[in-house]
């Protein structure tokens, strides 16, 4: 692990293998695309710094760029600030405060928690691809609220909601599909289940 990234000590065994599964899983072409991505929103520089997961870490890890992203999507969708007060200060835990407010103003804003990282995830860069994908999830989801600016990932699908009469439900009864199968000519003539059995007098 690179200095600036947490002062935890340095993974062994199990742990190691595990960070280094994560570490592989990193692409670094999506995080392109995210820091593009908060550049248009905010009006970062943040594709002019230098590349790299930990770099990113370290360009996220206080949370007040990630604070600013949330509440300018929640502004741009109809909404109000959802995180009230940005600590600008370069204490552990007011960064990690930061990130832990992000991260439930984007439960707020509608966001699946399986979507979102856990602040050790950035602060001490454990996890990034994690923070990759919330990234694109937020992105995701301003897009589905009707945020008509710049986006990365997919368009969250709508509802389509079907009512049927009962007359088209019960001709839906009487049709067999296909995945249920059929027996129509089917017999077990000729099926043979292991071997056969030899009886000696």
């Amino acid at each position: 692990m690179q200095s600036g990234c947490g002062s935890r000590a340095k993974k062994s065994g199990d742990a190691a293998e595990t960070q280094k599964k994560l570490e592989a899983k990193y692409d670094i072409e999506q995080e392109r695309q995210c820091r593009y991505w908060i550049d248009s929103v905010l009006g970062e520089n943040l594709s002019e710094k230098e590349g790299g997961m930990y770099n990113f870490a370290q360009v996220l890890k206080d949370g007040q760029i990630l604070c600013k992203l949330l509440n300018k999507l929640s502004e741009e969708t109809g909404g109000a600030p959802l995180v009230k007060k940005v600590n600008a200060q370069k204490m552990a835990f007011k960064q990690m405060e930061n990130i832990e407010q992000f991260l439930k103003g984007c439960i707020a804003f509608g966001l699946k928690a399986g979507d979102c990282f856990q602040t050790a995830d950035l602060y001490e860069a454990q996890n990034m691809s994690q923070v990759l994908v919330q990234l694109y999830a937020l992105s995701s989801v301003a897009i589905k609220k009707g945020f008509t600016g710049p986006s990365i990932g997919v368009k969250i699908s709508d509802e389509n909601k079907r009512e049927f009469s009962k007359e088209q439900i019960d001709q839906g009864k009487a049709v067999i599909g296909l995945q249920m199968g059929t027996n129509k000519g089917a017999s077990q003539a000729g099926m043979n289940l292991g071997k056969t059995r030899a009886i000696m007098d």
